[in-house]
């Protein structure tokens, strides 16, 4: 059961996104664990309108920016512009300046623009001709990019795709929930209510932050980080914190104040694969989070 505090907000989201609760609570994990979220699958599957309910049910700033192979990054960041009466240079902010940005189809854009949101996901702010602009609290990105197999795109590098907390596919509808779209009994995102604020977001961040761990549970996770790293060059630690990050905001999903084994399962496959396969389409064989959660025993 989820947190009856939470759960009018997964219901609100699934009312737009019918028969995909996991996928909702994976990216409502990823937003209270402070990180970003990347969304990858084919056109049409409701990446875009997942991304927008999020940020409607949160009161929180929204802009969407079409990553096309002309974008250029000053088209995120902002430019500076000549006033000629006062004779100075006036900062005029980019579409970054807002506290949900989907960046939609990041991978048909060239790397130097995709580069372009790593100071601006890192660090929550960015620089322009030697000055800083902070970014506005919370500040949360969703990228979508369809399959590496289609026209026109090109792999995120790797360092662009660590900095997503989260990689998550939302796959295709069971059968009732299509016919559902199919009778039109749903909800567009345009009219997703309401439900929580800014403040009340940053709020639930903080206890989400404060969750219990216990000394066994973070040797679990060391345990997970150490196997990925032999043979190969295995998770980083800032893996292993957001790991150990979006496990403590899956357990405050379901009302908990302290962080199970069964919390860092859960959420193993979207924190590490695409740490794991480098961005790479996964292949028919078993997805390496699922090798490596067989490796370890979780009954120290």
């Amino acid at each position: 059961m989820a947190s009856p505090a939470l759960q009018p907000l997964i219901n609100a989201v699934g009312q737009v996104l019918l028969g995909k609760e996991q996928q909702i609570r994976l990216a409502l994990s990823c937003l209270l664990a402070g990180g970003h979220l990347l969304i990858e699958d084919r056109p049409g599957m409701g990446k875009s309108t997942l991304a927008e309910a999020l940020a409607r049910v949160f009161s929180l700033g929204f802009k969407r920016v079409s990553f096309t192979s002309d974008l250029l990054p000053a088209d995120l960041t902002g430019i500076n512009v000549f006033n000629t009466a006062e004779a100075s240079f006036r900062f005029q902010p980019g579409p970054l300046f807002t506290q949900v940005v989907l960046a939609d189809e990041i991978n048909r854009a060239s790397p130097r623009t995709q580069s372009a949101l790593l100071e601006a996901m890192a660090a929550g702010r960015v620089s322009l001709d030697g000055i800083s602009h902070d970014l506005p609290e919370p500040f949360f990105v969703i990228a979508t990019q369809n399959s590496l197999d289609q026209v026109g795109t090109s792999p995120l590098p790797e360092a662009q795709l660590d900095r997503f907390l989260m990689r998550v596919s939302l796959g295709f509808p069971d059968r009732e929930s299509e016919k559902e779209l199919l009778r039109g009994r749903f909800s567009p995102a345009a009219t997703t209510p309401p439900l929580l604020d800014g403040k009340s977001l940053k709020q639930l961040q903080q206890q989400c932050a404060a969750q219990h761990c216990s000394d066994e549970l973070m040797n679990y996770v060391l345990d997970l980080v150490a196997a990925s790293r032999h043979g190969q060059e295995g998770l980083s630690p800032r893996a292993s914190q957001a790991l150990l990050a979006a496990a403590r905001a899956w357990a405050l999903l379901f009302g908990r104040d302290y962080v199970t084994v069964e919390d860092v399962q859960s959420v193993v496959p979207a924190v590490v694969e695409h740490r794991l396969d480098a961005g790479r389409p996964a292949g028919s064989g078993t997805p390496l989070s699922t090798k490596l959660l067989e490796q370890v025993n979780a009954l120290r």
